[in-house]
């Protein structure tokens, strides 16, 4: 039976007058991956920090169940590059990890080989796996990723849903992850909530895409490029999603360029 890890029901927030969300209601089960999506202002992270307990609603109830393990990815990470700190530093620093469980979630996001390195000299795509790898380390059944693919190009963005599906299969961990990117989230999520203040649409990717809420919130046009994209390769990436076997060939089918 499965088992449900977060039920928020009729969510609103407003700050100084101004109405940030309004009559939100969320449930995520185990082994599932719900995406909210929507423009700048939506609301998306607000509802994150609700989520999360970081912030209160001025409305609603946020109930997770009991004893809920939770690992967190942020949206953005400031380093002061004025003090030099390893990636192995940071992750000690997330909790008390022994040394073999840092070795272990930096091969699940295949970021071995970053273990030594500063963290002010990743690249975009290097930093975004070792802060998943740092939500992994507290062995999560609900993580919460906002934005996990800033900063990262196309073909490392693809390469990073496909890994958040992976962990989502290995651990059997229910996910929220805010995406702007529809059209690359397809294939990596189970349900897509289309947020702008309210909820204007929800249900599987392909529903949402073709949902006159959607269409008439991102334009047509718009709308149109995010076409269901399916990622068929036969190649490897860098971290930061460049071809490092260029001698093959490889296709993105279904994917339209807008």
């Amino acid at each position: 039976m499965t088992s449900t890890l977060l039920n928020a029901q009729n969510i609103s927030l407003a700050i100084d007058g101004k109405q940030i969300l309004q009559n939100i209601t969320l449930q995520i089960d185990e082994n599932q991956i719900v995406t909210l999506i929507g423009p700048n202002g939506a609301g998306k992270t607000s509802l994150v920090k609700i989520v999360l307990g970081l912030s209160k609603p001025s409305a609603g109830s946020v109930k997770l169940r009991k004893n809920l393990r939770v690992g967190y990815m942020p949206q953005r990470l400031h380093v002061d590059n004025s003090m030099p700190i390893s990636v192995q530093k940071f992750l000690q620093l997330a909790v008390r990890a022994k040394p073999e469980l840092i070795e272990q979630v930096l091969s699940e996001v295949k970021a071995s080989q970053l273990l030594h390195s500063q963290i002010h000299s990743l690249s975009g795509g290097e930093l975004q796996r070792v802060l998943l790898a740092r939500a992994l380390i507290q062995e999560p059944e609900f993580l919460v990723l906002d934005e996990p693919v800033q900063g990262v190009d196309i073909n490392g963005q693809a390469e990073l849903y496909a890994l958040i599906s992976s962990i989502r299969d290995r651990h059997q961990c229910g996910i929220l992850m805010v995406s702007h990117d529809l059209h690359l989230v397809m294939s990596a999520t189970d349900e897509v909530i289309c947020l702008n203040q309210h909820v204007c649409c929800h249900g599987h990717p392909e529903q949402v895409s073709n949902d006159p809420a959607y269409l008439e919130l991102f334009g047509k046009k718009q709308a149109e490029s995010l076409a269901v994209y399916a990622h068929h390769h036969n190649h490897n990436h860098s971290l930061d999603g460049e071809v490092i076997d260029p001698d093959h060939d490889h296709t993105h089918e279904g994917h339209k360029h807008g």
